[in-house]
């Protein structure tokens, strides 16, 4: 199989290089591999410094968000120019473990068709996390819990990874924004594909702005929350796997 990496990026040329060298040394020799990097309308450099790392990585991949910006717009970007056979998301400032998405991998080598990873369950580790969002964190996940009824505790978090069938079988997407961290494994379980948890790393950003702002968030979430719950609800098996 072909794995597919997509890092999405705005503004990251603190931690760029060294989260791609990372990807790649944990990758090389074990999995057939791309990395697609997803310039998010970058001013700063980290343009300039992927393509210093295309001339000695060939398989790392740069695009450019033709679309509006966001933080959905640029995942999707990917998504239209990965050439895997399972693509995972994976964050430009390293809060994901390369040893994590070693797992997701062999996961799904062995038949997984989505694996999730969850910070909030045994045998995972949390760095830095800022207080207020891990309360607003476990509220959120627990409203999609009870609503869903995915007994999966960690479905904000973006890094996930979904063979290709997955991907193609819950299009359309229409967040522009970190919402769409939702609405991706929210689709991929109404739509009837299977997926595993396991427990995984993750460890506050070292350099650079975080995107998320909550304030604007609030409604974004809560437009796809509903958004996915209508599905659910209203449609039957309209868009259920064949």
């Amino acid at each position: 199989m072909k794995f597919s990496v997509i890092i999405p990026a705005h503004n990251e040329e603190e931690l760029i290089v060294s989260t791609i060298a990372e990807l790649c040394l944990a990758l090389k020799g074990r999995f057939d591999y791309e990395v697609v990097v997803v310039d998010d309308y970058c001013t700063d450099r980290t343009c300039e410094l992927v393509k210093q790392v295309q001339q000695d990585e060939p398989r790392v991949k740069l695009v450019r968000n033709e679309n509006r910006n966001g933080f959905g717009m640029a995942i999707r970007c990917g998504l239209k120019n990965y050439s895997g056979d399972a693509v995972c998301i994976y964050m430009a400032d390293a809060s994901d473990s390369s040893e994590d998405l070693i797992r997701y991998f062999e996961l799904i080598e062995n038949g997984a068709e989505c694996v999730f990873g969850s910070r909030f369950m045994s045998g995972s580790v949390v760095k830095a996390y800022p207080k207020h969002k891990l309360l607003l964190n476990r509220f959120v996940n627990l409203v999609l819990c009870l609503f869903f009824r995915h007994k999966f505790n960690d479905t904000t978090n973006a890094f996930k990874c979904y063979r290709k069938e997955v991907i193609d079988g819950c299009q359309p997407f229409i967040s522009r924004h970190f919402n769409l961290t939702i609405e991706l494994p929210l689709k991929a379980v109404i739509r009837g594909y299977k997926f595993e948890v396991i427990p995984i790393s993750w460890t506050n950003r070292a350099a650079g702005v975080s995107k998320l702002k909550l304030k604007e968030m609030g409604s974004r979430y809560f437009f796809t929350f509903v958004y996915c719950l209508l599905e659910k609800w209203l449609t039957g098996k309209d868009y259920k796997r064949e």
